[in-house]
């Protein structure tokens, strides 16, 4: 009896779903609902794989040209949803050359005048001292002649005067020490002698005089306590002068102060190292960094820093090589380059990051040379002149630009 009631209730529920079916009415309520789902399912997939999808890298370059030099920065940025990440690239430090000097030189002398060109005074090639000068326009790179100097003149000094001129004193004048000094006009190219003749009666002295370019004379001052010669004399930024180094017998390690308010020497705490031959600068800070020099106390391969405010000495980062009668350039950011010097004269510059005290390589110049000049252009650029590469005596020049280092 009970699988004659199942049956029965299975015939009606079909006959149920017949007449359904058969209902218009019913098939569009079925039609309609099969088309909601479809149109539901395909705005899901719309809105999970095309509208709310992960975006893509975006790379975004930008260039910043700086209006000093040619610098040119690239910097790639990619962003995603999670982080970001920055690559900047730039230009490492380069030298370049520029147009050679009329005649070779070296232990000459390079000075910026006021109207942005340089004066390259004198100087020693092949067994003859030099009388000559010249000029180096920065806008075109080349040399011209100016008016010759009275007296021949290598190893002298120069310094450019608050009126413009250019004072040109000492030095050593075909084999032999002279007190003769003498000033240029830039205006005009002429030089007029200041101190006529004479000869030191030694190499080193201890001497020192003031010169006034009021007058045009020469004054004695106090004597420095010990004799020098390839020394450093330094004005500091309290107006006093701190010499380094040097000597007459042997290279030495003491210092002395010159107080132009006294016109007096004294003598101030010892080097760690005796030098010659080694290059003395003031840093931004107020501090005067002392680089190499030639010395069998080893150095070559040192620096140090005085301190003005205790009067000390303060050992800093060891060279990359070996230094002495090198240049060493203040730069604008700071930075002290140190180009070429030693016996044969070396092409690797170095930079000395006073923030870090270490030393990172400047490139190598185009040349190696010693017993050269180095001149900060009114652009922040070095200019290097002249120099010996191993006995040759060069013309060449080259400029290096410090807003390439990266």
């Amino acid at each position: 009896m009970d699988n004659n009631q199942n049956k029965s209730e299975s015939l009606n529920r079909n006959s149920r779903l017949q007449k359904w079916w058969r209902d218009p009415r019913a098939k569009i309520i079925g039609i309609a609902g099969v088309i909601i789902v479809v149109f539901i399912v395909t705005l899901s997939l719309l809105l999970k794989f095309v509208v709310f999808a992960p975006t893509k890298p975006v790379n975004s370059t930008t260039t910043i040209t700086s209006t000093l030099t040619p610098l040119t920065t690239t910097t790639t940025t990619t962003s995603t949803s999670s982080s970001t990440t920055t690559t900047t690239t730039t230009q490492r430090p380069s030298w370049s050359s520029t147009g050679n000097m009329n005649s070779p030189r070296s232990y000459h002398q390079a000075s910026v005048l006021t109207n942005g060109k340089v004066l390259v005074t004198g100087g020693y090639n092949y067994n003859h001292s030099l009388s000559s000068a010249e000029l180096y326009d920065p806008s075109t790179g080349t040399w011209t002649m100016t008016g010759n100097m009275h007296n021949a003149r290598y190893k002298h000094k120069s310094s450019v005067l608050k009126d413009g001129k250019v004072l040109v004193i000492g030095g050593v004048s075909n084999g032999v020490s002279t007190k003769s000094a003498e000033l240029y006009d830039p205006t005009t190219g002429n030089w007029t002698v200041t101190v006529t003749g004479g000869s030191g009666e030694r190499d080193s002295e201890r001497s020192a005089e003031l010169y006034d370019p009021l007058t045009g004379e020469w004054t004695r001052t106090g004597d420095m306590h010990i004799e020098r010669i390839s020394h450093t004399a330094s004005i500091l930024k309290d107006g006093k002068v701190l010499v380094t180094g040097g000597g007459f017998a042997d290279y030495g390690s003491s210092t002395e102060l010159y107080d132009p308010v006294t016109g007096n020497w004294t003598l101030t705490s010892r080097m760690h190292h005796g030098r010659g031959g080694h290059t003395a600068s003031v840093l931004k800070n107020g501090t005067v960094l002392v680089v190499g020099g030639d010395s069998s106390t080893g150095a070559a391969y040192t620096a140090e820093f005085y301190d003005l405010a205790t009067g000390n000495w303060t050992i800093t980062g060891r060279l990359i090589t070996t230094r002495w009668y090198h240049t060493a350039s203040v730069l604008i950011n700071g930075k002290l380059l140190v180009a070429g010097g030693s016996i044969a004269g070396y092409n690797i510059t170095e930079l000395y990051d006073p923030s870090t005290g270490n030393w990172s390589s400047a490139g190598n110049m185009k040349s190696a040379r010693k017993d050269h000049a180095a001149s900060i252009l009114t652009n922040g650029k070095v200019l290097v002149t002249g120099g010996d590469d191993n006995g040759i005596y060069l013309n060449g020049a080259e400029l290096y630009d410090p807003v390439t280092e990266t």
